[in-house]
This record gives C-alpha cells, structure tokens and sequence, in this order.
C-alpha cells in the first residue's frame, strides 16, 4: 500500500516546520509548493514539489502553481470504484491531507497606500480552490487551514494509525468554508468600496450603488461606519443631506412601519420616528378645525392634503417625543407636508419621492444639511434577517405578520360593536407596535373630545415663541409640575398673561369626555389593573393576544366599563 499524500501550500508558515517532521516521521510523503516546499526542504525534511506530479512548472509569476487535474482529482476523488478507476486511468494518485492557508488580503488593503494592483494580488485563487476541494471531499481528505491545529491532528493522525475520525475531519472542513467565506466577504466588501459606493464619481461607478459610507456609527467615536447590500442596490438614495447610522435605523424602521400601514388601510400613513421607535404614526383621515389647531396646522396657507394631515397627526401623537424626529411617509412629498415639515424640528425624512415644490422646501432646511432620502417603493427584504451582538450571529424569519381587521375578530367582550373608525384605530396601533421597542402598548384614537382641556387651546402666548417651547410649556400646564426658580420664571415669561392653573373641575370634566380611544398591546396583559387603567385615558377598544392566567379577570374588567376587548393571538415583541 503507497504512502499517504500530505499537500502543503501555506502563506503563514507558523508551526509549518514541526507539522512537516511529524508527517514525515509518520511515514506521509510530502507535496509542497513554491516557498513552502523550499522553506522545508531547507530544514532538511525530504519534501517533493507540486510541480513533480503535475509535469508543469508555477507560471505567471506565481499565479499558477496548484491548478491542475493531477492535484485535484487526487483531492476530489471518493472511495468508490468509478472514482478509483479514474485515478489508475490518469495515474494519479490519492491525496490525503491538505495544509494551506491564503495570502493576506485584509492585512494587505489595510495598510497606507494600499494600491489596487496590491490588493489584487493579495487575492488567492489556488489556496481558496485546495480548501474548498478538500473540505468539500471531507468525508475521506483531512484539511488543514489553520496552524492552531496542527498539534491536535499530529496526535490524533499518530494516534489512529493514518485515520484522524470522521468528527475531526469534519471540524476541519468546516472551519476551512468559514476560512473561504470570511475571505470572500473581505474581498466584495473591497470591490463594492472601489466600484459600488455612493461617494464615487459616476465615471467610476461599476454599476448600481450597493454601499454608502457614514460617518460613524451610533456614537462619534464608532469608525468606521457604512450601510451596503449584497445583492441589488441600495433601496434609498440621498437627495440632501447625510444619513447617519442611527437617521437609517428610524428610516428604514420607520418606512417599513408607513408602507404596511398604507397597504393595510389604502390610506397615505406618516410615522414620527426616535430612536427606532415611533412616537407616532397615523393614516391620512381630514382633520376637523379643532384638530388642525390641537396638531398646529391650522395657519397652514396651503390646503391640507390627506399625507399632510397624516403627518400632522403622527408628529402631534406626542410633540415632546417627537422633537428632532426622522420622518416616514408612504407616498411622495407634497408641498403641504413639507411645508409643515419646514416648521418643525426634525432630523431627517425618507418617502418614495418628492415634488419638486417639495424637495425646494426641503432642501433648504438646516442649511441645507437636512436628510431627505428617496426609498425605492419596489424594494423587498430578504425573508431571513440577521443581526450581529457581540460578536454573535443572531437570525429569525423577518416579522411578516400581516396586520388587518381579521386580527381584531375574535371579540371576547359582551360588548362587540367595533365601528370602523375603531377598527382603523386598532389596526394603526397594532401596526406602530410591530415597529416599537417591546414592551409596549400603543394608543391611537380620534376621541369624541378636543385631546385637551378647552383652555389649553387658548393659552396666551407672546409672538415669536417657538413651537417646541410651545409644546414643552404645554406639558408642564397639563401636568401642572411645580416649577420654582429659573424653570418658573422662563416658563411665565413664554406668556402675554400667566394662565390660572387647570382646576381641578376642568380635569375632572375633560377625563369625563373622553371616550373613544383604541389600544393595542404587544402581549397579553398580566392583570386587569392594565384594562382599568386604559380606561381612565378614555380607551373604549382593547386588542391583546391572550395567554396570560389572568386573561379572564381581564375580559371581566373590559365588561364592567363596557368595552370592547379583542384577543388578537398575535404576539409582536420588536427589540
């Protein structure tokens, strides 16, 4: 019986010399390439160049040394009889273990100056192909990339008399396709920087824009930074401005929430996102006169488009959460909403397009320096998504649940009258939960009351206050806080008039009308205190899925206060 072939073609030659001596004093005759060979021939371990077997020298300066029939039939070949006659017809012979790893392409382009001659130099062809030949065969070839296992093979190798196991072989193979994987990400992830970025001149653009460089990631100090695809091109372009990491988390988050709204009520839908959460999100339903004054549209010059009122409405939802927010839309920009936009202080928006009014208006905001970005309304996630944390690989089927009136169906109330008002209402909140940081509840409603006491509308202000202190000197009314000091005196100097505190008859008589609102939880609830207290905020309808030991008690709350109460069956914790 002949010896068994041990292939050796290394870059890094750690611990190559005492892998050699063990294999050769273990009675495996040696094959090697180029330096390799020469490096242990030198060290006096007889050692046959690659060349003796493939009756062909290395050419084109290296380039081709392992690339032949000879090398890898004897790597491919199985223990069958077809394969084996192949062999004895070609006469080549078997080979048993292959040792390589690949020249230093990452260490190559991170050094200053790297060229892209240097870098494509770097890029192994025979080593990649040794490996995945040989991991591919693994159920009777042994590879070895990387000297961390050398020892462990020698042993293992000495120890079964020429047979290491099926487990360790295939530990090897495996370790050897993550080796040809991580390698072949570095080098796209290169190429996609040299002809697919963004930032690059359009001569040099390759073809479709696939990567878009940042300028850090969550914090300043988190370089370097970049969004890209691997497939495709990037869903979205940059009209003005410069996203950062954080503005691509609520845009991309933020779309996905207006997108499924839109198609689920054939409404335009606008979300008000921080912090890849919503603050508020709504559908394009006509704003009464009261509305637009409680949403701050009402000196609006131009008439209120069904997007805009959308707008109005998400930002509204909750305007001290909203500041500085990144926008969503699921149409094109019109000029109402950038007009409202305009006044508002606000990071970034993304939208299928814009008018060209629009984008003008747009493109002036913040100097500027204002992140309008165009989504492609075409574009499809892959089904499986993955997320990386602390260096561990996270992966689940994207949440493609479908939220619409069948999920509120299963009514367990006495009381079952859902109009279709609180149906929309329902299904907005369970949507903006879909896309909110668990656990949460989310209230949505078009109550039969103004959203606050009669006297908030009036309150006195001096001209020229800005609208986020408007907002911010509204909430300490409403909560009435006690303020002291300088907090006191700049609050009362925002006014014409200090305005009385709210009474508490005028609290009273404003919780007493409202009625009406909707409420969705991302989960069961654990207790009925949870359904006592939505109805103090005027909820009327409750979505949940059920599963809690306490759903019963729950249900009977809902049916002490008369409200609507439906078990949805769908868990939606987003995290």
């Amino acid at each position: 019986m002949s010896a068994p072939i041990a292939l050796l073609s290394v870059y890094d030659k750690t611990n190559l010399l005492e892998l050699a001596s063990g294999l050769h004093g273990a009675g495996v005759r040696l094959l090697g390439s180029g330096g390799t060979a020469k490096k242990i021939r030198e060290a006096g371990i007889p050692i046959e160049d690659v060349s003796d077997i493939t009756k062909a020298p290395e050419m084109l300066g290296g380039r081709v040394k392992t690339l032949h029939p000879a090398v890898h039939g004897g790597i491919l070949a199985r223990s069958i009889p077809s394969d084996e006659a192949d062999l004895k017809a070609q006469n080549i012979s078997p080979i048993s273990i292959v040792v390589c790893n690949l020249y230093p392409f990452t260490e190559t382009i991170a050094k200053p100056g790297c060229s892209l001659a240097d870098a494509v130099e770097e890029i192994d062809i025979g080593g990649v192909t040794l490996l995945r030949a040989a991991a591919k065969n693994h159920e009777r070839v042994s590879v070895l990339s990387d000297p961390a296992d050398y020892a462990e093979f020698l042993a293992a190798w000495k120890q079964g008399n020429g047979d290491v196991g099926q487990a360790i072989r295939s530990k090897l193979a495996l370790k050897a396709f993550e080796m040809t994987a991580k390698y072949d990400e570095a080098i796209s992830a290169y190429f996609r920087e040299k002809y697919a970025s963004s930032d690059l001149p359009k001569d040099k653009l390759a073809g479709p824009v696939q990567r878009m460089a940042l300028r850090y990631g969550a914090n300043p100090h988190q370089k370097p930074a970049q969004a890209f695809v691997t497939e495709g091109e990037l869903p979205f372009k940059t009209l003005c401005g410069s996203p950062g990491y954080i503005n691509l988390l609520d845009a991309l988050n933020s779309y996905a929430l207006v997108k499924e709204l839109s198609e689920s009520l054939n409404l335009p839908a606008a979300a008000s996102f921080k912090h890849v959460s919503p603050a508020g999100a709504a559908v394009g339903l006509e704003l009464n006169e009261v509305e637009k004054q409680v949403y701050g549209v009402d000196d609006l010059k131009e008439p209120l488009t069904a997007l805009a009122a959308a707008y109005a409405r998400a930002r509204g939802a909750d305007r001290m959460s909203s500041f500085g927010d990144f926008i969503a839309l699921s149409h094109p920009c019109d000029l109402a909403t950038a007009r409202i936009v305009s006044r508002e202080v606000s990071d970034g928006m993304i939208a299928p397009g814009y008018s060209p009014e629009a984008l003008e208006i747009l493109s002036k905001k913040k100097g500027g320096k204002y992140c309008v970005l165009q989504m492609d309304p075409a574009y499809k996630p892959a089904e499986i998504e993955t997320r990386q944390v602390y260096g561990v690989s996270l992966q689940q089927r994207r949440n493609d649940a479908k939220i619409d009136a069948n999920l509120s169906s299963n009514i367990v109330t006495k009381n079952k009258e859902l109009n279709n008002q609180a149906l929309t209402d329902l299904i907005v909140a369970t949507l903006a939960l879909k896309y909110t940081q668990s656990n949460s509840v989310a209230h949505e409603g078009r109550p039969v009351v103004a959203p606050a006491p009669p006297r908030v509308l009036a309150l006195p202000f001096k001209k020229g206050v800005k609208r986020a202190e408007k907002a911010n000197a509204i909430d300490l009314f409403v909560a009435a806080e006690p303020l002291e000091g300088s907090e006191k005196a700049q609050w009362e100097s925002l006014f014409e008039e200090v305005p009385a505190p709210l009474t508490a008859e005028e609290r009273a008589a404003h919780l007493r009308r409202l009625d009406g609102v909707a409420c969705s939880s991302d989960a069961f609830f654990p207790f009925p205190d949870n359904v006592h207290r939505a109805r103090r905020s005027g909820v009327r309808y409750l979505a949940a899925p059920s599963g809690s030991v306490m759903d019963a008690e729950c249900i009977k709350a809902a049916d002490e206060h008369g409200m609507v109460f439906a078990h949805t069956s769908l868990r939606l914790f987003h995290h």
